[in-house]
């Protein structure tokens, strides 16, 4: 490619990007707009972001992909959406192989637990300590480091769920009225 083409390509996909970089900002502000109107929404955006590792993007995402927390009853079963929850694959007396995740996900929320796995996971040494500490005990057992982040995964998905069941923001060091 001659060196004038190249300029001229890439002036054009330089305003290319510059262009959806605007539409992108101006889609996430109506996002926010759209959540502020709604009451609900916006309470449930606001708690989800309580808990640790949670995101903007990962609470909106939480939300849409739930409709509001009304699709899915419990943790666990959004887990199995997600392919957060292991399986056992046998049949009778035999065992084919160990257990694993299915295939059959939603890629996108899988990918954005991911990453908040990662973060606080693998990352995180100050004050997210607690997923620190159990992700290096569990290395330090011998686990796989994907099947311990997938397991931080859940306990993710299950602090979500657990914050808009129960109303109220996220606290560390919660104390249970039963106990």
């Amino acid at each position: 490619m001659r060196k004038k083409d190249y300029r001229q390509k890439s002036g054009r996909l330089k305003k290319l990007i510059k262009g959806l970089k605007k539409s992108l900002a101006q889609v996430e502000k109506e996002i926010k707009e759209l959540i502020e109107s709604d009451e609900t929404l916006y309470e449930q955006h606001k708690r989800l972001c309580t808990a640790e590792g949670i995101g903007d993007k990962t609470a909106v995402k939480m939300i849409v992909v739930t409709k509001g927390f009304t699709d899915f009853t419990d943790a666990r079963k959004f887990c199995c959406h997600a392919s957060v929850a292991p399986f056992s694959y046998s049949s009778g007396s035999s065992i084919r192989s160990r257990n694993r995740v299915s295939q059959r996900a939603d890629k996108s929320i899988k990918a954005l637990l991911y990453m908040a796995a990662l973060v606080v996971a693998a990352r995180c040494k100050g004050e997210l300590h607690d997923y620190h500490d159990y992700y290096e005990r569990k290395v330090a057992e011998g686990k796989n480091k994907m099947s311990v982040l997938n397991a931080v995964r859940a306990k993710l998905v299950h602090r979500m769920f657990a914050v808009i069941r129960n109303n109220q923001d996220y606290q560390k060091n919660h104390v249970n009225a039963l106990a």
